[in-house]
């Protein structure tokens, strides 16, 4: 198995999520210069964290982020923070999306996040299932 890992002090990882979250009601406001301030906004908020923004991209109504974490990091933290800032810069900067959404709700109170990893779960269990076997 061969990892892009990552170190710190006393440990060696490599942990990575696929985050994904909604604009409140699917509204189609992710325009080109309102998607590129947010995802210059993303990689500040997540440098702030540690964590490295390895690719993201939006759609209309929604973002992709796949980032890297240290193990130190609080997730639910580090995405509260996420949506609340950019939410807050964004209606600030763009006032025209207050038009589309109202109330102080940018993003939809849910959000999609998942682990992902470079190699298969049925690769690392049989991994894990021959290291006994091996003399």
């Amino acid at each position: 198995m061969k990892y892009q890992i990552d170190m710190g002090c006393h440990s060696v990882y490599c942990i990575q999520f696929h985050l994904v979250f909604c604009v409140k009601y699917r509204r189609k406001v992710l325009t080109d210069p309102i998607s590129e301030r947010l995802k210059s906004l993303v990689v500040n908020i997540a440098s702030n964290f540690g964590i490295r923004i390895i690719e993201q991209e939006t759609d209309k109504d929604h973002i992709h982020i796949l980032f890297a974490s240290k193990p130190s990091v609080t997730l639910s933290k580090f995405i509260n923070s996420l949506k609340s800032v950019t939410s807050r810069m964004i209606r600030k900067e763009f006032p025209e999306v207050r038009k589309e959404l109202w109330g102080k709700a940018f993003w939809s109170p849910s959000y999609f996040l998942a682990s992902v990893g470079q190699v298969t779960l049925s690769d690392v269990k049989k991994y894990v299932e021959n290291q006994g076997k091996q003399l």
